[in-house]
């Protein structure tokens, strides 16, 4: 029976990850990260020119942002997500005559900057909008905060799920999920305990203290 929709998010799949037709599921080009780095970059310029009064630290935080929040970041967690799929989660071959079929690294890194994007969206855009009241001191400003980097992380390892999910050879995808219990597990943790990741994240980063 045909399915549109099925058929639909097949399709966004292979757009996304690559063909299993050419046994290669990552994308082809680098066109993507670019993008994403570049948008990245404009983001934390925007933040630079709102909190930063130094132009020689701007473009450290602008490299620093790019090269261990997205670069190395991406890097450590494809490859633990890469060794992790190829080591435990591959199906058994039924017999020797199956062409057995392994994670490439490019896909990990693939899945990693998709699930990244929403992340990027919530904690780079609507984060820089809203900066002003999520630094503030008192419980209101740590709650939002919290929320917000809760449903960041959570959606990022949901679409880490998504990624691997799709793949016919793997099985106990789920294990990607199980970061999302500890996420939620840890937030009223840090709530109750007057945590807010916005005003630690910002104090980091520039030389003006929130």
């Amino acid at each position: 029976m045909y399915c549109p929709k099925g058929r639909e998010l097949e399709n966004m799949f292979i757009y996304l990850f690559g063909s299993e037709t050419k046994n290669q599921w990552a994308r082809d080009d680098p066109a993507f990260v670019v993008i994403c780095s570049l948008l990245l970059a404009v983001a934390t310029v925007a933040y630079c020119a709102a909190y930063d009064h130094s132009a020689a630290h701007a473009v450290f935080v602008v490299i620093s942002v790019l090269l261990f929040h997205f670069l190395l970041a991406g890097v450590f967690l494809a490859t633990c997500c890469w060794f992790s799929t190829n080591a435990y989660l591959r199906e058994e071959a039924p017999n020797s005559h199956v062409v057995e079929q392994r994670v490439e690294w490019l896909y990990a890194f693939d899945v990693h900057c998709n699930s990244f994007f929403p992340m990027f969206i919530m904690l780079y855009v609507i984060h820089y909008f809203l900066s002003p009241i999520l630094v503030a001191h008192g419980f209101i400003p740590e709650l939002l905060s919290n929320l917000l980097f809760v449903v960041a992380a959570s959606y990022y390892h949901y679409l880490n799920f998504l990624g691997y999910d799709v793949l016919p050879f793997l099985e106990r995808t789920t294990f990607f999920l199980y970061p999302i219990g500890v996420v939620i597990i840890l937030s009223p943790i840090l709530i109750l305990s007057g945590f807010n990741p916005s005003r630690y994240f910002m104090n980091i980063y520039f030389s003006q203290r929130l």
